[in-house]
């Protein structure tokens, strides 16, 4: 089969690689049809998450059918259409017990391994392991593309930023960085209660989809030199009760610090490539949480429901399309996000 695979910093090809095997009882074998790229993988390009080593086939986010099951497999079968966790969860171990298998014991204490620990889903095909509780099925009336994006992006912006970061009815919520994760959490803030959702970022043409498909309040533009001052003026001078930081960079974090009030909560979501400054001498005075994390991915069944009756406009993250050997032309364009107005871009299999 083919397959993305990582040869280092700034070096990856679509070329042939084995297929996969099963390897364990509890293993299953997908065959993909639609998967995406997530800004995690170019991270992972830039040489941010050295545990990804030469040789890795990329990509944590599928829809496909299942074309063959182990043993211990009883929760699907050959032919259902599925969709792959972002996170690979045994379901017994204690941390998978205490909705923390993010933190999987058995796969080695991290959960996230597909893309990253053993190959992923930017592959024509691939095995998942602990398919009786890494897979969801797709229902009927929920398109390969919507599914796709309960993978990941929809877990993450609700449970590390929406969920964790502890927002509340009536909450002012800002969502710094109006990419896709940022988006996620955006779309689901309305979830909780949110009475303001304010969409901060640089590029107008995010901030529109916010503001028209996604369910943002309002939106800044932090290129404006008095962007932060705006944002106050939307709480009363008092600063936002959740800041949600969805970028993974130094400005944004500090973007988030600034605009939160005393009391209030930072969520952070981003993947950041190098430490931040915490002005701990600063803000510890004003009572403020900070919470981060990877995703569990254990809301994936109730954010599915929400897709499948319309409630959340999951449809709407997918705005280019490519098939699978056109991957390298994917990256260019999701890399530079901004030229092409990009949000989500997939890919499927060539008919």
């Amino acid at each position: 089969m083919k397959a993305l695979v990582y040869h280092g910093p700034d070096a990856k090809a679509w070329e042939e690689v084995p297929d996969p095997t099963i390897q364990d009882p509890t293993d299953c074998i997908v065959r993909v049809e639609a998967t995406t790229i997530c800004g995690t993988d170019l991270h992972i390009l830039k040489g941010d998450v050295p545990a990804v080593t030469d040789g890795r086939v990329l990509g944590h986010e599928a829809v496909g059918t299942v074309t063959e099951i182990g043993p211990a497999v009883t929760n699907f079968a050959v032919g259902d259409r599925v969709i792959v966790s972002c996170i690979t969860s045994c379901g017994t171990c204690s941390y998978c017990r205490k909705g923390l298998p993010s933190h999987c014991q058995t796969v080695g204490g991290i959960g996230w391994i597909l893309g990253h620990l053993i190959n992923g889903t930017q592959a024509e095909y691939v095995r998942i392991p602990f398919a009786n509780t890494s897979l969801y099925h797709l229902p009927e009336g929920v398109s390969a593309e919507q599914g796709l994006f309960i993978s990941d992006i929809l877990p993450t912006g609700y449970e590390i930023g929406v969920r964790d970061g502890g927002v509340h009815p009536g909450d002012v919520v800002a969502v710094v960085g109006a990419g896709p994760v940022g988006l996620a959490a955006i779309m689901t803030a309305g979830l909780h209660g949110a009475s303001r959702i304010v969409a901060i970022d640089l590029d107008d043409s995010r901030l529109a989809a916010a503001a028209r498909d996604f369910g943002a309040t309002h939106t800044v533009n932090s290129g404006d030199a008095d962007w932060a001052d705006q944002v106050m003026a939307l709480t009363d001078g008092l600063g936002v009760d959740v800041a949600i930081e969805a970028v993974g960079v130094p400005a944004t974090f500090a973007a988030a610090l600034k605009v939160v009030r005393p009391g209030g909560q930072v969520a952070n979501i981003g993947v950041h490539g190098e430490a931040v400054e915490l002005p701990i001498n600063e803000k510890w005075i004003d009572n403020i949480r900070i919470s981060m994390g990877l995703v569990n991915a254990v809301t994936g069944e109730m954010l599915l429901r929400m897709v499948a009756e319309g409630k959340l406009p999951a449809g709407k993250l997918g705005t280019h399309h490519f098939t699978l050997d056109e991957i390298d032309k994917a990256y260019d364009v999701f890399g530079h996000a901004a030229e092409h107005q990009a949000l989500k871009v997939v890919m499927t299999a060539a008919s």
